[in-house]
């Protein structure tokens, strides 16, 4: 093929915890990433603690190689005079008409956006949605109607209602299965015929380096971390579940986090370090996708004695009701070694080596834009489903 055709989306994406702002307005609880300070490229972001009881606070780091560790009888909390980028972020909130009017300027068919669930459920447990919250989405998706932009709204977007974190413990609790489908059902329904695309969670394999900032999880073991994805993994074959019978017209996808990998060497040891590298990935989208776990995951969590609160049902959802497409972020390739004189890579969330054969920028990060060919080859043949960019 060579041009795209007259209905591909083009389009651009934003996320609620970067860019919707309006922290506390129109009855939005606190989430996770509303305790979340700023950061740089050589200073890793924190999270606020404190202890209601004491009055103690204080910082802890939230994954991403920086281990949180919160004091025992406290929790995650905004703090008086802090920066937090989330509460105002780039206030799309008040601006809305004009970004969109903006988009619609630059010829956007496509707006990938976040909701912000506790907007919709301050508390995520709530027995019925903030009315004023689905209004304010009502008023995006109706300005989105009018420049011709069709909405692709990803569910959970690194944003868990805080309320489940310390009620609950995040999503490591499988009763955050209910409260997410519960808020899922109730703005497919309540947006039906606005908005036909939907994801549910963000970059889903986050889980096994920021488990806080994916999931909510404060004490992010190995075993905290399984039962998060699984939890994740079934509450969002349960939505597919739903749109399939209530709105046939109404696609579920997955959103991964996914960069291609070269070996820096010939070595067979490189090309297993590769491999192995690129399971931790794939084995994400190879369940809520591919709607399977594989075998080698399965090793691994003997090997590592975790045991999942599961059942029999779990997985006759996954396997039947797996994405309707498959999403996916590329910021870039990665080289790996399985020598370990090697130097890293440097750069945010960059891991491996440095590649001799590509450039690199301020910030550590490789330009590499042959990988996002390769990534998108890699994921459609893998699982023959649509593949978003996104």
């Amino acid at each position: 093929m060579s041009k795209f055709p007259k209905d591909f989306l083009w389009g651009g994406a934003t996320a609620a915890n970067q860019y919707e702002g309006g922290y506390l307005e129109g009855g939005k609880g606190v989430n996770t990433s509303d305790v979340m300070v700023g950061g740089s490229h050589t200073v890793p972001r924190r999270v606020s603690w404190k202890n209601p009881t004491t009055g103690e606070t204080g910082f802890t780091g939230m994954g991403f190689g920086t281990p949180m560790e919160i004091p025992e009888g406290a929790v995650p909390a905004v703090l008086d005079g802090v920066y937090y980028p989330s509460h105002e972020a780039t206030d799309f909130y008040h601006h809305y008409k004009e970004d969109i009017a903006l988009m619609g300027e630059m010829g956007f068919r496509c707006f990938r956006l976040s909701m912000n669930w506790a907007r919709i459920f301050p508390n995520g447990d709530d027995a019925e949605p903030n009315q004023e919250g689905l209004a304010f989405y009502d008023a995006v998706f109706d300005e989105c109607k009018k420049y011709g932009i069709e909405p692709l709204v990803t569910m959970s977007h690194y944003e868990t209602p805080i309320a489940l974190t310390i009620n609950y413990g995040g999503w490591k609790n499988r009763k955050l299965i209910d409260f997410f489908v519960k808020y899922a059902e109730t703005i497919i329904a309540h947006y039906a015929g606005k908005v036909k695309y939907w994801l549910t969670f963000n970059e889903i394999n986050m889980m096994d380096m920021g488990a806080f900032m994916a999931g909510g999880i404060v004490d992010a073991t190995p075993q905290n971390k399984a039962q998060g994805a699984h939890n994740q993994f079934v509450a969002s074959a349960r939505v597919v579940k739903f749109a399939h019978e209530n709105y046939p017209d109404v696609k579920i996808g997955q959103m991964l986090a996914y960069g291609p990998l070269y070996t820096y060497t010939c070595s067979p040891e490189d090309q297993i370090k590769a491999m192995e590298q690129a399971q931790g990935t794939l084995f994400y989208s190879d369940v809520q996708t591919g709607g399977f776990y594989p075998e080698y995951r399965l090793i691994q969590y003997r090997e590592q004695g975790i045991v999942l609160d599961d059942c029999p049902e779990d997985y006759d959802l996954i396997k039947n009701y797996s994405a309707d497409f498959l999403s996916f972020s590329c910021y870039g390739s990665s080289t790996v070694s399985a020598d370990p004189a090697l130097g890293g890579a440097g750069g945010n969330f960059t891991t491996g080596v440095k590649n001799p054969y590509l450039s690199t920028n301020a910030w550590g990060w490789a330009t590499d834009p042959v990988c996002l060919r390769l990534a998108c080859n890699t994921l459609y043949y893998r699982y023959r489903k649509p593949v978003w960019i996104g």
